[in-house]
């Protein structure tokens, strides 16, 4: 699966000279995919010596050109999105159909990108000073290091490499060793779309090889992570000896209200579709519902109806709506949630427990009733088939219930009163809302956090400029 892949340094594919190879295993059954020879450190200052050798080409190669190069990215991703489809599937474990949605969001971003490239404005200031002018520009920040999580492993990277590479920057990209072959099927992608060499580089393999050289580096100006909060967190600290810049998408805990007056089937079919999707595994997902005394009988019973109908299985089954955890770690995490949960005086009402099912990590989809507020379940993100269910009554009361979390990636609400969305739009404390609606993810609009869940936007016109430096020029004649 692996044999034409690799590193890609400097515009070619190599093996890598680590001293141990990464192990790809397949979540759906735990059988091994294949291994890749691991980066060295040496390799991954070579990538980083690429990206320096090439910035300054690249960041004046015009505009126009950059974004031809992204349209060729694109229709080479187009090309290939059966094959890649696949492979995300095999890596990650989600279903095929999810599979081939983030390899077409991933197209998006480039496609995006590419128009974003023309449209880099800068604007003229009238000047105090007699007979001057000040022009405000914007130029690439130069090198970047980019990380990305396991869970979405081609749209995290394209989200990065997009932006990036339209606004001039080279990059070092280090996907996460569990999903490789998918971030090397965009890599493909950009190579034979004529990306020159240097311009983007992929290292994959041991912490110590791969993102100490990078972190520590006065070269990399710029440090881009998909991840865990802890894990920014310490990237922070590690940053600050070269004052790096930081972006950073991290952990998510999302909150959703359900009024009484919400269209509750609407509420109940998004919900439950977008609570499994890929396993639970997904930043953005609905962890906690909080459901208005009204209604929450019988959104509780629709729920747990709606779930036991659901189909797991394997990632490329016909049928297959949700697929396995991506690792024994995170069962045992997920068990963990769930036993605390019932300890704490929450209800099973589906799930609950592991699925045997041809040796892969899988756990059904549950929904827990009655979840007090400092369960784990409530408390902290998830990451897993997890739907926690309490209820409200006092909407004051749930203002502070709902906020009173470090995350504030995403919030949601389902309401038909217009006075009642302005009020929740304000009163949430979150990068994200979402009104009657999960669809946050698209390459046209800004994706990011607040709080512990961290700075900076990907996505929108605003993307891009977290990859430029502001300049200020006063002329005066």
């Amino acid at each position: 699966m692996y044999e034409n892949f690799g590193q890609f340094i400097n515009g070619k594919w190599s093996r890598g000279n680590g001293n141990e190879p990464v192990s790809v295993i397949d979540p759906g059954n735990g059988q091994s995919l294949g291994f890749i020879p691991a980066a060295s450190t040496e390799d991954t200052l070579s990538a980083l010596a690429a990206a320096e050798q090439a910035l300054d080409s690249w960041k004046n190669t015009q505009a126009w050109a950059r974004a031809d190069l992204l349209q060729a990215v694109a229709r080479e991703m187009v090309a290939a999105a059966a094959v890649a489809a696949v492979v995300i599937s095999k890596e990650s474990g989600k279903p095929l159909a999810q599979a081939k949605r983030e390899w077409e969001l991933s197209v998006d971003q480039f496609v995006w990108y590419a128009e974003e490239a023309r449209r880099i404005y800068g604007r003229i200031v009238e000047s105090r000073v007699p007979g001057g002018r000040c022009e405000v520009s914007h130029e690439p920040v130069g090198v970047v290091a980019a990380f990305t999580a396991w869970n979405f492993p081609v749209v995290l990277v394209a989200r990065k490499l997009a932006p990036a590479l339209a606004a001039g920057c080279t990059v070092v990209l280090r996907p996460s060793s569990e999903v490789p072959g998918s971030a090397m099927m965009i890599f493909e992608c950009l190579r034979k779309a004529g990306i020159p060499a240097g311009v983007a580089n992929l290292v994959v393999g041991p912490t110590p090889a791969t993102y100490e050289p990078l972190i520590a580096s006065p070269v990399v100006k710029k440090v881009s992570l998909t991840g865990s909060t802890q894990l920014g967190q310490q990237m922070i600290r590690d940053s600050a000896a070269t004052i790096k810049r930081l972006s950073m998408e991290l952990g998510g805990n999302a909150p959703v209200i359900v009024f009484e007056d919400a269209d509750l089937e609407k509420a109940l079919d998004l919900s439950v579709a977008t609570k499994f999707a890929n396993c639970g595994q997904v930043c953005v997902t609905a962890d906690r519902f909080y459901v208005h005394e009204s209604v929450y009988e019988s959104f509780v019973e629709g729920f747990a109806r709606r779930t036991s109908q659901l189909k797991v299985g394997y990632g490329q089954d016909e049928g297959t709506a949700m697929g396995p955890l991506i690792n024994t770690r995170r069962l045992q995490a997920i068990e963990a949630i769930v036993t605390d949960a019932r300890e704490k005086g929450a209800k099973v009402i589906t799930g609950g427990h592991r699925i045997d099912l041809n040796g892969g990590y899988f756990y059904a989809p549950t929904v827990l009733a009655d979840v007090p507020d400092d369960a784990l379940a409530i408390a902290e993100e998830n990451f897993g088939p997890i739907a926690a269910i309490t209820s409200f009554s006092d909407s004051e009361d749930l203002w502070a219930r709902v906020n009173n979390s470090d995350f504030a990636l995403s919030a949601y609400a389902f309401t038909r009163d217009p006075g009642r969305i302005r009020e929740t739009v304000a009163k949430l404390e979150s990068g994200m809302v979402g009104i009657n609606s999960y669809a946050l993810a698209a390459a046209e609009v800004p994706f990011g956090g607040i709080k512990a869940s961290g700075m900076g936007r990907e996505g929108g016109s605003e993307g891009i400029h977290d990859y430029m430096n502001v300049k200020l020029a006063q002329i005066v004649v």
